[in-house]
Parts: C-alpha cells; sequence; structure tokens
C-alpha cells in the first residue's frame, strides 16, 4: 500500500500514519441505504444477478453516493432496482458486514429501513436482479449478506410478527 497522498510506501497496513508526510489512513465503511419492503407479514427479497453472491436471495438496496443520505439512497435504490416508488417507513438499523468488490473485502456499513410499495408493478432491472419473490417475515431464505438476515429478523420482531 502505498499513501495516497504523496505517494510514499506504508509501513503498515491501515489504521496507519505516512511516515513521509503525517497522513493518517483509515478503512471505513461505506454506507448503504436498504429497504425491507413488507405486506402482510411477508417482505419483497430479490433474486441477486451479478457477483458478489449472484443467485442468491437480498433485500433492495445498495451503497450511498458520496454525501448522500441512506434514507435518500434507500429510496433512490428502491426506484433503482424496483421501478416503482417506496414509501420509506420506520429505521431498522445500522449493521457492520463486508462486501467483496475488485478483489477487496471492504467493510460496509448497511443501514435498513422499512418500507412499502406505492401501488405500482414492480419491474426489475435485469442488470441487478433475476426473480423476485414474496417471503414470509418469520420464515425467510438465507440472504446474499448476513446482515439482511439480521435485519430481517429485526424488521419481523419490530412488526410483531
Amino acid at each position: 500500500m502505498f499513501c495516497p497522498r504523496c505517494g510514499q510506501k506504508l509501513e503498515a497496513a491501515p489504521p496507519t500514519v505516512c511516515g513521509a508526510c503525517g497522513y493518517a489512513l483509515f478503512v471505513n465503511p461505506r454506507p448503504t441505504g436498504s429497504l425491507i419492503v413488507h405486506e402482510s407479514g411477508r417482505f419483497l427479497a430479490l433474486k441477486r444477478a451479478a457477483e458478489p453472491q449472484a443467485g442468491l436471495w437480498e433485500t433492495p438496496g445498495g451503497f450511498c453516493d458520496g454525501w448522500e443520505d441512506p434514507a435518500a439512497a434507500a429510496v433512490r435504490e428502491g426506484r433503482e432496482e424496483l421501478g416503482v416508488e417506496v414509501t420509506l417507513g420506520d429505521f431498522v438499523g445500522m449493521y457492520v458486514g463486508s462486501y467483496d468488490y475488485q478483489g477487496e473485502r471492504l467493510p460496509v456499513l448497511d443501514c435498513f429501513f422499512l418500507a412499502t410499495l406505492d401501488g405500482a408493478d414492480v419491474t426489475l432491472d435485469p442488470s441487478e436482479s433475476s426473480d423476485m419473490a414474496w417471503f414470509d417475515l418469520d420464515k425467510p431464505p438465507s440472504l446474499a449478506f448476513e446482515t439482511m438476515d439480521a435485519a430481517v429478523r429485526d424488521a419481523a420482531r419490530r412488526l410483531g410478527v
């Protein structure tokens, strides 16, 4: 690893300080905005079309853009992945997890919100999802990421399911 400010080789992996210029380098989690779209004790899951974890079920969501609030990212991701507007509900929680990207394991801070569909038909983005299904909140399938498993369990408790 090299210092992003001066290019000097770093003596240790982050967190560390560059010996040449004093720049402090950290590995901070990347925030996400995610949805648990629910209705009548069920939640909407999407089958991932792309790696990592292609073919596994997930909840809609994705990474926040720079300076984007996780709630705004969750609504944007719902629109992009489901092709409909969602009504954002209560905040479920934040969960620290990991995401494999470009040969790195990145720390993530997944922020989950309850949501409902605004009545329109869902139109999946085929680059994101190959299928969708409704599952009982109290009997979810294994999801693509551990943070999703934890958030669905917490959402079920919050909703009294």
